[in-house]
């Protein structure tokens, strides 16, 4: 089997961009890249809010801070619990709250705003414009500079202080409204303040001497070569709260880094979220964190050791005084495919719609010249060629190999076309950002940097379909290196790089990723459709086992499996810790740093916000019955849902199908109830454009067969399912994409073995 190794294709894509005389388009194997936009087609943003240490590196973009390295005037930045923002007074820190706003839709949305900040400002200079000046793996230094003056903010996710500081002088402290000072007189570097009913302290060296100026400000007159402060908010007005945030409160984060381990022999993936800090007075330099529910629920290693906690968006964060904790998720596994189905009642109704559906392959394909065509983009050019290899896999299981190598043929074509770069569709590698861009534009993805890993999981995921059955096609000499190349984009693990960012797209602290490049909006960055996040990653791993390598598998299963405990929390609250009281809808469509709502980016009608967070249904979904009794309450809303938006009287100019996407919701049914799932499908409804009728069925059918998922189960290899029937009996299932046989141990006791190249079924 062919092995491509990242670091070696990473090194390969270096040398071509180091050559600035090289002529475009610039050679990656059999593939090509552009070095710069053709016809007039717009740049990437310039991230030109960098300091110069920080611009010799690939740009962050798609983070939560990613609005500060694009903006004169940077968006509020949501850390949990604290928002910030920076502006040419200072440094803004508030303690959000929450904001119950009524819709339109008759439903409500959950605000958690940036108000009634405190301001942190120096004294002696005013501070320069915002740049970013270092970023960890969840907290960033802001630089203020103004010739040889310079303010630096530390912030962090999950911290309840900012760190400041300035070069010289004393520092100001403006409130928003008249402040009433509490725990007076306890420990004279502290000044601890209530301010329209919440608490903060601000901690000065040994010497500070703090003076109120007014009931809405004070200063901080610092000693000399002192030159900090440190800012928190408070989770409530306790003694013992106070004396915990000050023994931590001088020991300043100074970076933050996240390690994975995969145990494959236990099908585990360890996760230790770790800080780093530098006392500056005593010799405490154990900082204070707070973790979101993902991290310490059902954590037992920090259950014990936690301490008070604040209520925030994300439910309650709660603090730990340590320098690292680790989670622990279990990896459950997914296969490319699913086996043949020989249902004798359908079975005819399979081979029927297959047969149709192989026929019009090229029609499931959007035309690729065709600039009228609103699917010429990458996105829906990845989905329609996801579209082709789910077919071709039912084909294959089931038995049909000439419809099998019709399909790859076809698919194989059209992923060359885009890769050799000489059609109208081509990629372009930006070099001050860091990044690859596609053409023609769509939903912004070159504009402000959007959706990179939903687009991009598309082609990796075909890409894995085609190397499973041709490695020849996937090596680094052909059109592996073209594949490399975006897996790089969105999936690069090594840091301070200066082709291609850390984790583009994913945020290590809150466990999930982010759709916007820049961050635009007064609520922070945000994420839609978490399960195309999750596809992408699903898509890494399929290409690392059929490619051989295993540090991109790893990498890949830390993704898949981190994401999918934070859609469980913060987009389906399938554990009840995070939605508000509030909240009238089942699950989360749209997650913002400082809000979640029940709608979408193009419409509000009801079928499609539920739907984004569910589609592609693929066999890397089974995640989604992780609560099978979810899927039946959510899928129960639809019918009140399209009532209520029947009754506001809103009519599209091109309304959707009555059914949209009604293969969609009965594959999910299907998860929790196959029965009820064929009979809610309509073979002649509306398909959602990455699916076809064959793959829909094929996939119930399987499901109606095999049992619904157990995620109980795992096995010690990486490629691997088991479902579960309604008499305990259980259907295992493995794929082997190495060269040699192989027997898989499930933690049941089951052992299947399975031939090279081959997918195994046993029960």
């Amino acid at each position: 089997m062919t092995v491509i190794t990242r670091t070696c294709t990473l090194a390969f894509i270096t040398l071509a961009l180091a050559s600035g005389t090289m002529a475009q388009p610039v050679k990656l194997g059999a593939g090509s890249y552009w070095l710069s936009p053709r016809r007039g087609d717009a740049p990437a943003p310039v991230a030109t809010f960098r300091t110069e240490a920080m611009a010799r590196q690939a740009a962050p973009t798609n983070q939560w801070y990613s609005s500060l390295i694009f903006n004169a005037a940077p968006e509020v930045i949501y850390a949990q619990p604290l928002t910030f923002k920076a502006t040419p007074a200072g440094l803004e820190m508030a303690l959000a709250t929450r904001l119950v706003l009524p819709t339109e839709r008759r439903d409500v949305e959950i605000h958690y705003p940036h108000r009634d900040p405190l301001v942190i400002s120096p004294m002696a200079f005013a501070p320069g414009p915002a740049r970013l000046a270092k970023a960890g793996d969840w907290s960033i230094d802001i630089e203020q500079a103004s010739g040889a003056d310079r303010m630096l903010s530390t912030i962090a996710h999950g911290s309840p202080y900012a760190y400041v500081q300035i070069s010289r002088g004393d520092v100001r402290v403006s409130l928003p409204a008249p402040g009433e000072r509490i725990a007076a007189g306890a420990d004279p570097r502290v000044l601890a303040l209530r301010v329209k009913g919440l608490a903060y302290a601000l901690f000065g060296p040994t010497g500070v001497r703090w003076e109120s100026v007014s009931p809405t400000e004070w200063i901080a007159r610092l000693p000399a070569g002192s030159g900090y402060v440190s800012a928190a908010a408070l989770p409530d007005e306790q003694p013992a709260t106070l004396q915990l945030f000050t023994r931590h409160a001088y020991a300043f984060v100074t970076d933050t880094r996240v390690e994975w381990n995969f145990d494959a022999a236990h099908s585990r993936m360890d996760t230790t979220l770790r800080t780093t800090t530098r006392a500056m007075e005593g010799d405490n330099t154990t900082p204070l964190m707070g973790l979101y529910p993902h991290q310490w629920f059902n954590n037992p290693a920090v259950v014990d050791k936690l301490g008070p906690a604040f209520d925030t968006l994300r439910g309650k964060i709660r603090l730990i005084a340590a320098p690292s904790f680790t989670t622990t998720a279990a990896y459950t596994g997914f296969v490319p495919l699913w086996p043949a189905v020989t249902d004798a009642g359908r079975g005819s109704e399979l081979r029927e719609l297959m047969k149709t559906d192989v026929r019009k392959r090229r029609e499931l394909l959007p035309d690729k010249e065709n600039i009228d065509d609103w699917r010429t983009s990458a996105y829906w050019q990845g989905k329609g060629l996801q579209r082709l290899t789910q077919l071709m896999g039912v084909a294959e299981q089931q038995g049909d190999t000439d419809a099998r190598d019709q399909l790859l043929k076809l698919t194989r074509e059209r992923m060359e076309w885009w890769f050799s770069g000489a059609g109208r569709s081509y990629f372009h590698y930006d070099k001050q950002l860091g990044t690859v861009v596609t053409y023609p534009d769509e939903f912004f993805a070159v504009a402000q940097m959007n959706d990179h890993h939903f687009h991009y999981g598309y082609w990796i995921r075909v890409a894995a379909e085609i190397a499973l059955r041709d490695p020849a096609w996937a090596a680094r000499s052909q059109w592996g290196g073209m594949v490399e190349l975006l897996v790089s984009d969105i999936a690069t693990a090594q840091r301070g790089r200066a082709d291609f960012p850390f984790l583009r797209n994913f945020d290590p602290y809150e466990g999930h990723s982010w759709a916007s490049g820049i961050g635009l909006g007064p609520y922070g960055n945000n994420q839609e459709s978490s399960s195309e996040a999750v596809h992408a990653w699903a898509a890494l791993i399929l290409w690392a086992e059929a490619t051989g390598n295993r540090e991109l598998r790893d990498l890949g299963i830390y993704l898949y499996t981190t994401e999918i405990n934070a859609i469980n929390h913060y987009w389906f609250d399938i554990h009840h810790l995070v939605l508000a009281p509030e909240y009238k809808n089942v699950e989360v469509s749209m997650l913002f740093g400082g809000k979640y709502a029940h709608n979408t980016w193009w419409t509000d009608e009801p079928r499609q916000i539920k739907g984004i967070n569910l589609l592609p249904v693929t066999s890397a979904s089974n995640y989604l019955a992780t609560d099978p009794a979810f899927i039946k309450r959510s899928l129960g809303t639809l019918k009140g849902d399209m009532a209520g938006y029947a009754a506001h009287g809103k009519k599209p100019t091109n309304p959707p199908p009555a059914d949209i996407w009604q293969d969609v919701f009965a594959k999910y049914m299907a998860l929790a109830d196959p029965a009820e799932a064929l009979a809610m499908w309509d073979r002649w409804g509306s398909v959602e454009v990455g699916d076809t009728r064959t793959h829909a069925l094929h996939w119930m059918l399987s499901l109606a067969d095999m049992g619904t998922p157990d995620l109980s189960v795992t096995a010690d290899t990486t490629l691997f399912s088991v479902f579960k029937r309604a008499d305990g009996s259980r259907t295992y299932l493995a794929y082997n994409a190495t060269r040699s046989p192989i027997n898989v141990r499930f933690s049941d006791g089951k052992v299947l073995s399975v031939a090279p190249g081959a997918l195994g079924k046993a029960r």
